[in-house]
């Protein structure tokens, strides 16, 4: 049986018993190697999931038939609502329970669960577009193309879907030319009550099989990257995160269920990196990838002007889901909502399942090209 520890900080209570009925005292800390976990039970418990499931495999699944989760011991992956999600820390085991960090409880699991209750959401009324590279800076390579034109061209189809529903509209660029990254932060933070969305296509030279999406929003401050494998002490005095790290998560979260609920291509998670973009940007940010240039069948769709049109549909569609959970604290579609809209038209992965451990390289793949 799990000992008790200390109640959790008052500042950890603000961001996630504000509007509950739980006791501060029913949550307790356990302490593993100077790191601070709470017990899947204990999650549960506030959240309203069953607590008397059993692992099986090392997986175990919590569904109330509203949210879900799924971890797997030793694992830094998480189902949370139907998708992939890759957390700070592992899950751990003690006592014949598991256990998951109070760092991802607050930062992933939180702002997921409960979107609505995230207190700075600000205002939405500018969306600003990054395609990425551009110019010289071709980014990955496909034989059909360039990742700077599939980018742009993507970018070019979300804008007027935004702009019919009322939203203005920025672009980071709008034609074939270099813009530094840090001139790319710029405009985005000089927009007022805007969000900023950067627009990528993947690449890695360790697997060509290597498929699917993802998406980042910035790395919390003493954790590491999805990426980063060393859990080192090091993380603990790393660069500040960000001020709006819950609405950055949320945007993601939004975004990638629309875009995973719309394709059959491989959900590959929501993920957290300190890439240029995301650091230098104080507005709520994300960095999608959609999709593998290097891969021989997904190059070949990305190539084709219907499937951008689609991908840009779906983004467009995440984001103005984003849009009304920050008017009217409306809860975003999750996957099964897309599915169900779908009605059995898509063949989709079943992203509920446990996911696999990955023994390639290619399950940490961060964007060669960016």
């Amino acid at each position: 049986m799990v000992s008790k520890g200390k109640v959790l900080p008052t500042l950890f209570l603000s961001i996630v018993l504000v509007g509950t009925a739980i006791a501060a005292s029913d949550w307790q800390i356990v302490k593993i190697g100077g790191r601070e976990y709470l017990t899947i039970d204990n999650i549960a418990h506030f959240y309203g999931l069953p607590a008397n499931g059993a692992p099986v495999d090392k997986h175990l699944r919590l569904d109330n038939g509203k949210i879900s989760l799924g971890v797997e011991l030793d694992s830094r992956e998480m189902m949370i609502n139907g998708v992939r999600n890759w957390l700070c820390f592992p899950v751990l085991e003690k006592d014949g329970h598991y256990l998951v960090s109070r760092v991802d409880l607050a930062k992933t699991i939180e702002p997921q669960l409960r979107p609505q209750m995230i207190a700075n959401l600000g205002e939405l009324k500018t969306v600003v577009l990054d395609p990425g590279h551009g110019g010289f800076d071709n980014g990955a390579v496909s034989p059909y193309g360039f990742e700077k034109n599939f980018a742009l061209d993507v970018a070019r189809s979300v804008k007027p879907l935004l702009e019919a529903k009322g939203l203005n509209v920025k672009m980071t660029r709008s034609s074939d030319v270099f813009v530094p990254l840090e001139v790319r932060a710029r405009i985005a933070n000089a927009a007022k009550d805007s969000i900023f969305v950067s627009i990528h296509f993947n690449a890695t030279d360790a697997n060509p099989d290597a498929n699917g999406f993802e998406i980042y929003s910035l790395t919390p401050r003493g954790a590491p990257s999805t990426a980063d494998d060393a859990l080192a002490l090091r993380f603990m005095n790393m660069q500040a995160g960000s001020p709006v790290e819950a609405p950055s998560l949320a945007l993601s979260m939004s975004v990638y269920h629309s875009v995973v609920g719309h394709f059959s291509e491989c959900d590959r998670g929501i993920k957290r990196a300190r890439f240029a973009v995301l650091r230098l940007t104080k507005i709520p940010a994300v960095l999608i990838e959609g999709g593998f240039l290097t891969q021989r069948g997904e190059s070949r769709l990305i190539a084709k002007s219907a499937w951008r049109d689609k991908l840009a549909d779906a983004i467009a569609t995440g984001i103005l889901n984003y849009k009304g959970l920050v008017d009217s604290r409306t809860r975003p579609m999750m996957v099964a909502d897309y599915r169900r809209e779908l009605e059995g038209a898509l063949v989709l992965r079943d992203a509920t399942e446990p996911a696999k451990p990955e023994t390639s390289a290619a399950a940490h793949v961060i964007p060669t090209s960016n």
